[in-house]
């Protein structure tokens, strides 16, 4: 179905730096682009409108899962029939753009993740470790075997966000999303991607150590959570 919409959304906080060549970039597909500035301080939602973007703005921070809820909210209210979600610090070309696309018109999964499979030689340290950790975890307590889980370059159905509510707000929201999406049923794929910049550690808000733990704990939660209903729901 060429036709059918896609939303493209980039959360953005202190991004100004790099913002303009990534709302350049992406709007140079021809779909529909929002970034949520998520009460950045330094001009980040001013330059992304300068660029061409649309821009909706949170007054104070608020962590990038409210933003990605602000943008999905947004998307599916103007029809999106699914959202490609990347950053605003440069680790993600927005040429990659219409590879998502074509993939998911071709196979129709729920979700899209992007694997970074190039790039983990050269990641900082932090961020390597962070990424094989949780990767494992989300393995471990019966996730989807993916090589790369933290990447934040996705594509999200329309038919996964109507069905799903995730609670976390922060950078962890990304690995609930993944786990509701494995728990529920819907199809999750893994696409090999290109990285400008392995893992924008220069202009990046993700603490390795800290968020690394936070998304850990959230596959923990979440699994116990899980289990816990399916034993409710025995008869």
């Amino acid at each position: 179905m060429p036709s059918e919409p896609i939303g493209i959304l980039i959360p953005a906080f202190g991004a100004a730096r790099t913002i303009e060549a990534i709302v350049k970039g992406a709007l140079a597909h021809g779909h529909d682009l929002l970034v949520v500035d998520d009460g950045s301080l330094d001009g980040s939602g001013e330059a992304a409108a300068a660029a061409g973007a649309r821009v909706i703005r949170h007054g104070t921070n608020r962590g990038k899962g409210a933003a990605l809820a602000t943008g999905f909210a947004s998307h599916l209210a103007r029809g999106a029939a699914a959202v490609i979600t990347l950053d605003a610090d440069g680790q993600h070309d927005p040429g990659e753009i219409p590879r998502f696309v074509d993939r998911f018109r071709q196979d129709r999964p729920d979700l899209i993740i992007g694997a970074r499979l190039e790039a983990f030689a050269v990641m900082s340290g932090g961020r390597r470790f962070g990424n094989r950790f949780s990767t494992a975890a989300v393995r471990f307590f019966r996730g989807p075997r993916l090589p790369d889980t933290q990447c934040g370059f996705r594509l999200y159905s329309r038919a996964f966000l109507e069905k799903t509510r995730f609670r976390r707000r922060r950078y962890d929201a990304e690995i609930e999303l993944l786990m509701r999406a494995a728990s529920g049923g819907h199809r999750v794929a893994s696409l090999p991607i290109r990285t400008p910049s392995p893992d924008g550690r220069e202009t990046s808000h993700y603490r390795p150590w800290l968020d690394t733990y936070k998304m850990c704990w959230a596959v923990v939660h979440y699994s116990l959570v899980e289990s816990r209903s399916r034993r409710r729901a025995r008869p």
